[in-house]
């Protein structure tokens, strides 16, 4: 969906003011997360494209900003990096059409979804939950707010992260299955969306194991870029 800059900027006169937003990783209550949500990540898989999308829950414990480590639990052997776009809610949301999505966005942020491959690849082959996969301190890392006219067009967007400097992570929005206004409309037929509640839209290709003292920086393109240092629990 691309939206023209004047629809843009009058959404967002609809929304919390930028300002409310400004500290929504401290006053976030809850984050969902949107899995297999790229079609590079389905072709690489030779998946199948899901029918709706696949959620998950992540705490408010979990969120980090730029000036605090990634640390890796003792209990995971295995924890990868996702670079993902968010969007971050601006007033409460509850049964939106996907059409009236983006009157309740208050504005975006750049993500990581840390993520423990070792605990999820026996989550999902047991048929069990993703929370401690998923929701562990420090796996959500992410950048200020990004006011909607600042971003522009969330569905083009180029998603990047490089590991001690080495590119890993390409992608872009326009590769998502499920769009913004989609994943918005479809989690609030289940939950009040709250204002400071973070969607992760999902990460394209190339999620691989990060280790103690690697250095991980992400960006959208030139808009946008942060950087997290990795460590082990002590």
């Amino acid at each position: 969906m691309n939206l023209p800059k004047l629809a843009v900027s009058l959404l967002t006169k609809r929304n919390m003011s930028s300002s409310d937003l400004q500290a929504f990783a401290r006053n976030s209550k809850k984050i969902l997360g949107a899995a297999l949500n790229y079609m590079d990540v389905v072709r690489e898989r030779n998946a199948p494209l899901p029918k709706t999308p696949v959620v998950f829950l992540k705490p408010s414990t979990s969120l980090i900003e730029e000036g605090k480590d990634i640390v890796i639990p003792k209990v995971f052997t295995k924890v990868a990096h996702e670079v993902e776009l968010g969007v971050v809610i601006g007033k409460h949301c509850k049964n939106v059409s996907a059409a009236d999505a983006f009157s309740y966005v208050g504005g975006y942020c750049l993500a990581l979804d840390m993520t423990a491959q070792c605990d999820l690849g026996e989550a999902r082959k047991n048929g069990l939950p993703w929370s401690m996969g998923k929701g562990f301190d420090t796996s959500t890392p992410v950048s200020r707010l990004i006011r909607a006219e600042e971003l522009g067009d969330p569905h083009n967007l180029p998603l990047w992260l490089k590991v001690n400097g080495k590119m890993i992570q390409e992608g872009n929005t326009s590769d998502l299955i499920f769009n913004v206004a989609d994943l918005i409309s479809y989690c609030s037929k289940y939950m009040t969306l709250e204002p400071n509640d973070i969607i992760l839209t999902g990460t394209p290709k190339n999620a691989l194991p990060i280790k103690d003292g690697d250095v991980i920086e992400a960006g959208i393109g030139n808009l946008i870029n942060m950087k997290f240092k990795c460590k082990n629990e002590m």
